[in-house]
């Protein structure tokens, strides 16, 4: 019978997602592991997963150790799919360079991360990682995303973000989102927040794998 393995070290992103997938199983068994992904261990003897997927998160990662635990509690065939399409910090458009304005204001310049720290990027591609690994048969496929946003749904977005999350602003984040919601709404009025994003999806396999 399939399984679904949820790993998130943060215990609230691992309820939201119990929410999301439970009633989408149809009794099929799935487990929640609130730890790193390089520390995950498998929930039984003989386990090997058939796909692994990251989705805006692999950069975060010890991204090395992510890739030789992934050999270790995969099937031979198994895929890594690692996806992402950028951020609103990332996205140019009327609205998002003056949403950047806000939060700089706020924040300073340099986009924030971690527990306080400044983004340092990921270092090297994510294809350099895969091609050093035993993942090392790679595709690549682009698909163009339109997304039409509400501020509400923005200051939701903000909130779960490496770069504007509420704890950065501390007594300030109110004033903040009450800030960002007014400048949002004037450009909703221009038409809409619109963000035409590309989602890149690496799929990666050990050579000799079906393409």
């Amino acid at each position: 019978m399939a399984r679904v393995d949820l790993v998130d070290p943060d215990q609230d992103m691992l309820r939201q997602a119990a929410a999301t997938v439970e009633p989408l199983l149809g009794g099929r068994p799935a487990g929640f592991h609130p730890v790193a992904a390089e520390d995950f261990t498998p929930p039984f003897d003989g386990y090997r997963a058939d796909l692994i997927t990251c989705a805006r998160s692999f950069q975060w990662m010890d991204r090395s150790a992510v890739l030789t635990r992934a050999d270790r509690v995969t099937a031979p065939g198994a895929t890594m799919a690692i996806m992402g399409d950028g951020s609103l910090w990332t996205y140019r458009a009327d609205w998002t360079a003056a949403l950047k304005q806000v939060i700089q204001s706020y924040l300073g310049e340099e986009r924030r991360a971690g527990t306080g720290g400044v983004y340092a990027g990921p270092g090297r591609r994510y294809d350099d990682d895969l091609a050093a690994s035993p993942f090392s048969q790679v595709t690549q496929d682009r698909f163009p995303v339109r997304r039409v946003w509400t501020p509400a749904q923005v200051l939701g977005y903000l909130r779960s973000t490496s770069f504007a999350r509420p704890d950065l602003f501390g007594g300030l984040h109110d004033r903040f989102e009450a800030e960002a919601l007014e400048l949002l709404e004037r450009h909703s009025e221009r038409g809409g927040l619109v963000e035409d994003a590309v989602f890149t999806v690496l799929l990666a396999r050990r050579p000799g794998g079906k393409a």
